[in-house]
């Protein structure tokens, strides 16, 4: 379906504009006027990091007049695997100014617009008025709840794209001419189904894939040509080298944008929406969590302890606690692995930040082990706390 452009045109191309985009004025179907859509319009970017690096240096280097960057990390070692916008000196530097200082080498001519700060309900709406499109790079489900609900709430248009390992997925929501992220995904997944990138890894290259995905469709609204992902989900396997559209309709039940809405205004809190951890789980864990300093101590007095590491065979060979043993999380929650532990020794389950072993700890006490322990996060607080030595990931 096609849809008119987004934004009027700018008055005119500089001389430097016009060398510089050159190759997309001699386009018929961009030419002159689709510039100076692009130079009218502006955009942003929630998120710098694995989709919203590519995103923004292609948005930039295509002549988008204002790129918005709004991400209140900072960057790390880890992120440079994939996050192509930021380089060995920007480590320990807020990510939205190295990206801008980035997209400034690629593109002077772009006015870039930095939000240092975390995206939440007291600013999404803020922000995003400030904008005629948003791209969305995040990888957590609370913040793409609360990106989708203000987009709806406001009319703007996105493009969400979302990236694991190596599998990718693409569109393009917009309420007024099509369905909305909660159409699609009416509710959260439970918590703990779907592991982060952090914890589940993903194929650097894939960021460039997705992300070069967005940017087309950023492109095509601005200047209303083509077809968007209006209505359909752009599905990658990269592994397979095969792209797939599938149809998302309207749902007319909808609790934001269905026929009869019961979501009219932004959710108090998004992180309790979505869960942090089951509510299984977050019983286990009261009065059954220990921090790493108390295991270390355990572990120094000598007490008999089983120490299980429930993340994953990669993860093990990354890092791991000295006399921890491997059980991974599925293995139990299956039950698989229940003979494994011993009644006559303290269970001390642990993860990378200690969401996955809640998990473990609810299915293990159901099981009969009302003594295990979990360890409050996990191998990344043992990293920062006790040994800085270990690698983190």
């Amino acid at each position: 379906m096609a849809l008119p452009p987004l934004v009027e045109p700018a008055a005119e191309l500089s001389v430097d504009e016009i060398r510089r985009y050159s190759r997309h004025l001699i386009i018929p179907d961009v030419g002159m006027d689709g510039q100076k859509r692009l130079k009218n319009a502006k955009v942003l970017a929630v998120g710098a990091g694995g989709l919203g690096s590519p995103t923004l240096l292609y948005l930039a280097a295509a002549g988008v007049g204002t790129l918005g960057i709004i991400d209140f990390d900072t960057v790390d070692e880890s992120n440079l695997q994939r996050q192509i916008i930021h380089g060995v000196s920007d480590v320990g530097t807020p990510k939205a100014e190295s990206a801008a200082r980035s997209i400034a080498e690629v593109n002077p001519l772009v006015n870039v617009v930095v939000h240092n700060t975390a995206l939440d309900r007291d600013n999404v709406k803020e922000i995003f008025s400030q904008y005629d499109l948003i791209v969305d790079g995040t990888d957590n489900f609370a913040t793409r709840y609360m990106v989708n609900d203000a987009a709806v709430l406001l009319g703007k248009p996105y493009v969400w794209g979302s990236i694991y390992r190596f599998d990718g997925q693409a569109s393009v929501f917009w309420e007024e001419h099509g369905p909305c992220y909660r159409c699609l995904y009416p509710e959260p997944p439970p918590p703990g189904m779907v592991p982060s990138c952090a914890e589940g890894g993903v194929l650097g290259v894939l960021c460039a894939s997705i992300g070069s995905i967005q940017v087309n469709e950023a492109i095509k609204l601005i200047t209303g040509i083509g077809e968007p992902l209006v209505g359909r989900l752009m599905v990658y396997d990269a592994l397979e080298m095969e792209y797939r559209k599938i149809k998302v309709r309207k749902d007319p039940n909808c609790a934001l944008c269905g026929d009869n809405p019961t979501v009219t205004d932004l959710l108090e809190d998004y992180e309790d929406f979505c869960g942090a951890v089951s509510e299984e789980a977050q019983e286990a864990i009261t009065g059954s969590t220990i921090s790493v300093r108390e295991l270390k101590d355990w572990q120094d007095s000598g007490k008999d302890i089983f120490l299980v590491d429930v993340r994953e065979p990669a993860e093990w060979e990354i890092n791991r606690i000295p006399g921890a043993t491997l059980i991974p999380k599925g293995e139990i929650l299956s039950g698989e692995a229940l003979a494994k532990f011993p009644q006559d020794k303290q269970i001390v389950l642990h993860c990378k930040s200690g969401v996955r072993s809640a998990e473990a700890l609810a299915a293990l006490k159901t099981a009969g082990f009302k003594d295990a322990v979990h360890v409050q996060g996990g191998i990344v607080s043992w990293v920062n706390l006790i040994d800085p030595s270990l690698p983190s990931y």
